[in-house]
């Protein structure tokens, strides 16, 4: 019987390797854990977001003559962005930041497109609806001061939200009733924001609002020649454009009762003398109903 058979080989773990033993291999290292997705958007440079706050609210102020007015648009501004920041961050294109754009305005920008129409529709209508709420504590200072500045201020950030609804490139309404219109036709969808692009760019030249008009201007153009963005999946069924739709329109007209009845009070106490001093206000100078200033 050979060597091997007499004495068996000792069970592995009982003697110290030798140098004529095979060298373990080496365990494999193990996976490097998954880097998080880089972000892309990153939030406004401190320094320069100040800055954008300080021009706007002057241009504000310049334009209305009134600095409750100025800080009302500024205050209504970050509430109407930061409703679009909250439906981004609840329906997955977070974290979501406000970038303040100098005699303009200012955008809310997520890390990711939405993952349907009709996200995108919550999104767009999100600003205008909760950007109502920046209302309140101007019209508690009115209640405490009587102070007619502050109700104007009121009416003020009413209207910011319902001028977003127009449905013009890049304002709010283009991205909640375009899709509704497209889901009739594409064309229609085209032929409504031209027809709108050409009217509120008429309406900016003609009341001597250029910086808007110019930018609107520019925005529809673009819009044109990029097409309508729209996500791979999830267009509007129709039930959702019908939502889509009445969810728009009951945006649209709390936005304006909310308007007018900053202004009942501002003028003769009547629904119609409300509409004229609303009238007053998108057909002339800012200044020339600015209201009492405070």
């Amino acid at each position: 019987m050979s060597r091997s058979e007499d004495n068996p080989a000792p069970l592995a773990g009982s003697r110290r390797p030798g140098p004529w033993d095979r060298l373990p291999e080496a365990a494999a290292p193990a996976p490097a854990p998954a880097r998080e997705p880089e972000i892309v958007h990153r939030g406004q440079n401190p320094v320069w977001a100040v800055v954008s706050t300080l021009l706007l609210g002057g241009f504000l102020w310049w334009i209305t003559g009134t600095w409750v007015a100025a800080v009302a648009g500024v205050f209504g501004l970050f509430v109407h962005e930061y409703g679009h920041v909250l439906a981004m961050n609840r329906l997955g294109m977070g974290p979501a930041h406000i970038h303040i754009i100098p005699f303009l305005g200012g955008m809310a920008q997520g890390q990711r497109a939405p993952r349907s129409e009709w996200h995108g529709v919550l999104v767009s209508l999100a600003g205008p609806a909760f950007g109502l709420l920046a209302m309140i504590p101007f019209v508690g200072a009115w209640v405490i001061t009587g102070g007619g500045a502050w109700l104007f201020g009121a009416f003020f950030i009413a209207m910011i939200n319902l001028l977003n609804l127009v449905p013009a490139p890049p304002l709010d309404g283009s991205k909640a009733l375009g899709p509704v219109l497209a889901r009739v036709h594409p064309m229609l969808e085209k032929a409504a924001l031209i027809a709108v692009g050409v009217l509120v760019v008429w309406w900016g030249l003609t009341t001597g609002r250029f910086i808007l008009a110019a930018f609107l201007a520019i925005a529809v153009i673009g819009h044109l020649r990029r097409g309508a963005w729209r996500p791979d999946e999830g267009p509007l069924s129709i039930g959702q454009a019908m939502q889509s739709l009445g969810l728009y329109l009951a945006t649209g007209a709390v936005c304006a009762a909310a308007a007018v009845g900053a202004l009942i009070p501002l003028g003769d106490g009547t629904v119609m003398g409300a509409l004229e001093l609303g009238a007053r206000f998108v057909g002339m100078d800012f200044g020339g109903v600015a209201g009492p200033a405070a």
